[in-house]
């Protein structure tokens, strides 16, 4: 196995930083504890730049503070942010350039997440065929608690030097794990952890938990990971049972992780299999319950009759949420789902759009230019019941909403899952 001693002078390019600037701009991430955002550091580019560099080579460089954020998880727990400046975004986003492809070439096959040319629909693929195609229909669902945040520092030294052992790299990325912690005005000491939003962390995280996948490979087991996602596929309830066991003493035993045991369960391809929002079964993959709850919960903001507005600044809004859902579930066999899903929808933008009209009259000459010639009966063009009435589909039909603008998620082909497909 080869290992890389000179590395550090990599980073050392106007041009690496102005394409690492570039990478963090395309992100468009949240300002840090400075209060710079990218559109702020873009203003005095060269400038900024440059003093990275001299930093860098001067070895003055030293990271600030990342920004705490809490974020609320839709389980109702807490989830950490740690958003570093953009300035150290930069700088992370160089070392990453830089270190990645070392350590790309040798993830195992199964992991999946934060890896370019991967995706979620590709750890979802080779679940799938792990388990249809190959009998493995025994699956020890795995959850780490807040992994991220427990990652041993030295121990991700350790991983990082077994191919890279250049000095200057090494002390950078302990310095970004040391850079502490800034919460309403008041300093904390990160002493373990690489925190959710470094752009560094994900990579850090891969290289830690590589170690696990090897290992389980190593003693016939076969996974798939999805950052700290972990399916283990077996032919029996008894195997299932054992690969857990050997999983469990090794992330906690080795790796200094917590598994947590709430979560963390042997199940079967028959009763179905959750991973990455969908559900996994015999002939059929579909979203999960909760993940449909959510996008509806979301569309209802979006769409609330007390605050009506124009239609089609609605739908300019919704189209992005659609589109996400649609674009990330279309993998799943969805198509009534997402019939369902439509329905409801439309159904409040009828509902939006008659209390604009406010007067049944305006309905009225709608169904008039539409030729409808029949009796008009007494409606409440404010009722949630009447945006489902015979009038009011005739008056807005589905093809209406199709022409306004609004994205036909019902109409987007879904089951569109290769099992072949590891992207």
């Amino acid at each position: 196995m080869r290992v890389w001693y000179s590395l550090y002078d990599r980073l050392l390019h106007t041009g690496v930083l102005e394409r690492a600037f570039k990478k963090v701009k395309s992100s468009n991430g949240a300002p840090g504890i400075d209060g710079q955002s990218c559109k702020g550091f873009a203003l005095n580019q060269s400038e900024n730049i440059a003093e990275l560099l001299e930093a860098l080579r001067t070895k003055a460089y030293r990271p600030s503070p990342v920004k705490r954020v809490e974020l609320e998880k839709p389980d109702g727990g807490i989830r950490l942010i740690g958003i570093p400046t953009v300035r150290d975004r930069v700088v992370q986003q160089a070392l990453k350039m830089a270190i990645e492809p070392i350590f790309e070439a040798g993830f195992h096959s199964g992991s999946y997440g934060y890896r370019p040319k991967r995706s979620a629909h590709g750890a979802i693929a080779e679940a799938t065929a792990r388990m249809r195609e190959e009998g493995l229909e025994h699956v020890v669902d795995m959850d780490l608690s807040k992994c991220f945040d427990l990652l041993d520092h030295d121990l991700i030294l350790k991983a990082v030097r077994r191919k890279v052992a250049d000095g200057s790299i090494l002390a950078l990325i302990r310095m970004f794990l040391e850079s502490g912690v800034m919460n309403h005005g008041l300093f904390a000491r990160t002493e373990t952890g690489s925190p959710q939003g470094g752009v560094i962390s994900p990579l850090l995280a891969n290289i830690y938990l590589d170690e696990f996948d090897q290992y389980m490979a190593g003693r016939g087991h076969r996974i798939v990971r999805y950052a700290d996602d972990i399916l283990i596929f077996k032919g029996s309830p008894k195997g299932a049972q054992n690969a857990l066991r050997v999983a469990e003493d090794y992330l906690e035993g080795k790796l200094e992780l917590v598994v947590n045991r709430r979560k963390t369960h042997v199940t079967e391809l028959q009763e179905g299999v959750a991973f990455l929002g969908v559900e996994i079964g015999l002939t059929y993959t579909k979203i999960q319950a909760k993940k449909i709850a959510r996008i509806k919960a979301k569309l209802k903001a979006v769409t609330r009759r007390n605050t009506p507005v124009n239609l089609a600044k609605v739908i300019r809004d919704l189209n992005p949420v659609l589109r996400g859902f649609v674009n990330y579930f279309k993998v799943a066999n969805c198509k009534t789902e997402l019939k369902k899903l439509m329905s409801w929808l439309r159904r409040r933008l009828r509902a939006i759009q008659m209390k604009l009209w406010k007067k049944p009259q305006k309905l009225h000459r709608r169904l008039r230019q539409l030729g409808y010639k029949g009796e008009f009966k007494r409606i409440k063009m404010a009722s949630w019941r009447n945006a489902s009435c015979q009038l009011a589909h005739m008056a807005m039909p589905n093809r209406w909403f199709n022409e306004i603008g609004l994205f036909p998620a019902d109409q987007v082909e879904t089951g569109t899952l290769s099992p072949l497909n590891r992207g």
